[in-house]
């Protein structure tokens, strides 16, 4: 209050939404006490509510009904933020308590100048003291108080509410009454000076970087509970409304760099942010969720979130597009989501699309305009033409669904199912939000396996061959056998190895090679013919743990397995010298260069006197029993066990002084080899643990990248094909359930065309995401020659966004990539990076969902 001003002094008031001192109201016997009786005015326009040349903003009070003293009627029971209460300090203490029950200091919190603008306000009154006129000027006001103030007021589409239970207004009025008109005294000279201080939500909160000091922590399970509805909202120094509209359009919007705000990744929502990104520059959507969106909120729709979701995506979209480009944390949003999909919870990676189907479908029934959903009979074609039974079903669609979504997303299309016994014929009118396309590739599949030698004459060599992706292991060992040159007396045994083991032997030439997934690693040996009756021995590798820091290891020892297996034959009588003979002739090719600058004839390294003298006297722990220590000498700089495949059982340690004794009928003899760690100098180790995986994407960069247009892949979905046996369709004229031939068309188009691109695959035996690159195009989709019918709407579609999937099946990353009309250009949007791409380089075989926009022609004159 100003102090030249009859009123009291310091008996600051505050505008708070309605619904806080409601509520508060409601749990608190002391607020029921004290201030439940107000005066309701009607702020309405002063002319045309425009700012004058004096830069007033200027409006007027009238009261209600003329009555001193009324409760809210039921219809203004403060769920439209239209609607304020002008408070007591001490009242607006009790609010914001029942508000945020987590503020510990309410009246500190109340002095914090982040969240309170102070707004002066100039009350004047006619002679019949009906009507009171407001004015809010710069010169009484900072630049920030008066913004604030223009977005409360300036919205001439609705009236704005005011309860004053203050009584400052009505004091004011009292006081003016007073005070002699004279005449020809501007009506200026007689006013009142009002400070009012506008106060902001808590939910402004959306990053745990902003100060703690101005902004109390909210739990986010607390911000998901609170009510939207008359809630203002704090976002980069100016007040938002949810429900009110801010008389801007797309056109308004894209004047400036709005637009360009990066999203915070809460952890793992790289698919969540990518996909809002995308949604938040459909033009359509800006142009609807900067306007008047409330007023279509369905409340009484069992299906959606009482409009929640709606709310909290039309306000993260409204700060999205503010000025300014500090990046946003979309906790509420999240958390509304989360409650209308739960899968949703938590920060697991989830798919894009999955997202936007939920998120559209809830948006949809949030904003859904049918409030009461009639039954609808589908009736059956009987003969009738296409066109007729296309319009019942598209009217009984929007009879029961009815939004911004079905405006702009929803096509149409056809259906057609025969029965391969009877021919009877089903032809059904389907809507759609979306169209989930197949990629139509080769079917060949690129696989690199490395090659070992099993004589110690050459070092292994990986191949990349392709393979039928509906092919056998004995397809994939024609292809090997040819890439390496595999001799005529020679095979190739293919094993699959992990964490150093091999877990399984390719054995069955019948096994799919679907069965092996792109991240695998496999290992082909060759082997002779000739040999083919002894039995295989495997040799696996362990060194000393140098890495342990613990005590007990220094005394125990500590072994870690490393590098690959080799694999050889071991024909006649297994001894000890053999298996140490066999090992380091496989060990040949792995010397380090070193090595073979000393004076030794390499024959000598296989003779059956073992390699030269090594000083390997070194005492080493039993492994049959880590846990005492026993002297044990290295042979040749190695020991030898005898073990399972898994080496999880030590059998026995193989002897150099006798024979091995083997099973009957034992085919494979697994022996695990311990290194000195002075070996380990001797022998490129880097080499021995090199495998590359089956594919990787990226490594093959140079290989032909498989390619096909998106016409292929429409002309794929459009395509007559049986249904599997999952999916039989019941026939009413055989009453049986036949696999039926289905068809596709589409029929109606949507303003915008969304685009999923189905590059992951799921069978009974693994999960595959497909890298193939698309062409899409990004001007001129024309969908005309895929239309089944004579449609008068136009059918070419301009490319808008795209949502990235970068990586495997295992984990990714999601970014988007988005047309800006203003800077006419596109920028890549990844998480908080916001960064300008060029349009050359949008294309890439990570596109996952695209986002198309109808192409209108222009009309004469604009």
């Amino acid at each position: 209050m100003d102090d030249s001003s009859p009123l009291v002094a310091g008996a600051a008031t505050y505008l708070v939404p309605f619904r806080w001192w409601k509520e508060a109201q409601e749990s608190s016997l002391e607020a029921a006490a004290e201030g439940t009786e107000g005066i309701r005015y009607e702020a309405v326009p002063s002319s045309s509510l425009s700012i004058s040349v004096e830069s007033d903003l200027v409006f007027e009070l009238r009261r209600d009904g003329g009555s001193d003293s009324k409760r809210p009627a039921a219809e203004d029971e403060g769920f439209s933020c239209r609607c304020y209460a002008l408070i007591r300090r001490d009242v607006c203490s009790m609010a914001v308590r029942w508000h945020n029950d987590t503020i510990l200091n309410t009246e500190n919190y109340l002095d914090a100048s982040d969240d309170i603008c102070p707004l002066t306000l100039r009350i004047s009154a006619s002679q019949d003291t009906s009507t009171i006129t407001i004015k809010i000027r710069k010169e009484d006001n900072v630049t920030e108080s008066y913004i604030k103030a223009s977005t409360l007021f300036s919205d001439d589409s609705e009236l704005v509410y005011i309860w004053d239970f203050s009584k400052q207004i009505d004091h004011a009025i009292m006081n003016l009454q007073n005070i002699e008109f004279l005449d020809g005294q501007h009506q200026s000279e007689n006013e009142i000076l009002l400070e009012v201080q506008l106060y902001a939500s808590s939910e402004a909160v959306t990053s745990e970087h902003e100060t703690r000091k101005y902004y109390p922590t909210v739990p986010i399970s607390q911000m998901a509970s609170s009510s939207y509805g008359g809630d203002l909202f704090m976002s980069n120094g100016s007040i938002e409304t949810m429900d009110f509209d801010l008389h801007t359009n797309v056109s308004s919007i894209r004047t400036s760099t709005s637009g360009l705000t990066g999203l915070e990744n809460l952890g793992n929502t790289c698919f969540m942010n990518s996909a809002i990104q995308c949604l938040a520059h459909t033009p359509e959507l800006v142009r609807y969720f900067h306007g008047n969106y409330a007023r279509e909120i369905n409340r009484e729709n069992p299906l959606g979130m009482n409009g929640e979701l709606a709310l909290a995506f039309g306000l993260l979209l409204r700060k999205l597009w503010a000025p300014g480009r500090t990046p946003i944390a979309p906790n509420v949003f999240k958390s509304k989501l989360s409650s209308f999909a739960p899968q949703f919870y938590g920060f697991s990676q989830h798919d894009c699309q999955e997202l936007l189907a939920f998120l559209l479908d809830g948006l949809h029934e949030d904003l859904n305009r049918i409030k009461q959903k009639p039954y609808v009979e589908v009736k059956d074609a009987s003969g009738r033409p296409d066109e007729e039974v296309a319009e019942e079903y598209w009217t009984n669609h929007l009879a029961r669904n009815d939004s911004i979504i079905v405006d702009i997303c929803h096509g149409q299309y056809r259906s057609t199912l025969v029965c391969p016994v009877c021919n009877k014929l089903s032809v059904t009118f389907d809507p759609f939000i979306y169209l989930s396309l197949p990629l139509p590739s080769t079917k060949m599949r690129t696989m690199t396996v490395t090659v070992f030698s099993t004589d110690g004459h050459s070092r292994p060599t990986p191949y990349t061959v392709n393979v039928p992706k509906s092919g056998n292991c004995s397809d994939l060992i024609q292809s090997l056998s040819i890439a390496c040159s595999l001799k005529q007396d020679e095979s190739l045994l293919v094993a699959e190895v992990f964490c150093n083991r091999i877990i399984r032997f390719l054995e069955d030439p019948s096994d799919s090679v679907s069965l092996i997934r792109d991240g695998d690693q496999l290992a082909a040996y060759r082997l002779s013919k000739e040999l083919e009756e002894f039995p295989l021995i495997v040799f696996m590798h362990q060194t000393k743990d140098e890495s342990s820091k613990e005590l007990r290891h220094y005394f125990t020892g500590r072994w870690k397995a490393f590098g690959i297996p080799l694999v050889t034959r071991l024909p006649g009588l297994s001894t000890g010298p053999l298996v140490r003979d066999l090992f380091l002739k496989l060990l040949g090719p792995f010397l380090s260069p070193k090595e073979s600058t000393l004076d030794v004839d390499k024959d000598s390294i296989y003779d059956e006197d073992g390699i030269t003298n090594i000083d390997c006297d070194s005492i080493l722990p039993d492994f049959e029993d880590n846990a005492t220590v026993k002297e044990k000498h290295f042979h040749d700089g190695f020991q030898f066990y005898l073990t399972d495949e898994n080496s999880q059982v030590m059998l026995s340690e193989i002897e150099m002084n006798g024979p091995i004794c083997l099973m009957e009928l034992q085919s494979k003899l697994f022996v695990l080899v311990s290194w000195h760690e002075k070996q380990m100098t001797h022998y490129n180790v880097s080499l021995l643990n090199t495998l590359p995986e089956v594919y990787k994407f990226g490594l093959l960069a140079k290989q032909p990248q498989e390619s096909v247009s998106l016409y292929s892949c429409l002309k794929a979905f459009l395509k007559e094909e049986p249904l599997g046996p999952e999916d039989m369709w019941y026939c009413p004229s055989c009453k049986k359930h036949r696999q039926a031939s289905k068809k596709l068309d589409l029929w109606r188009l949507p303003e915008v065309l969304i685009i999923h691109l189905k590059r992951f695959s799921y069978d009974i035996f693994s999960n595959n995401k497909l890298e193939m690159f698309v062409d899409f195009p990004i001007h001129d989709l024309d969908l005309s020659g895929y239309l089944a019918c004579n449609s008068k709407e136009p059918s070419k579609y301009r490319l808008y966004a795209i949502n990235n999937h970068y990586g495997n099946m295992g984990g990714g990353h999601y970014t988007a990539y988005v047309y800006h009309e203003t800077e006419d250009r596109w920028f890549d949007f990844d998480d908080q990076f916001v960064l300008p791409i060029s349009e050359d380089n949008i294309k890439s075989s990570a596109a996952y969902v695209l986002f198309y926009e109808r192409i209108r022609p222009r009309s004469l004159g604009t």
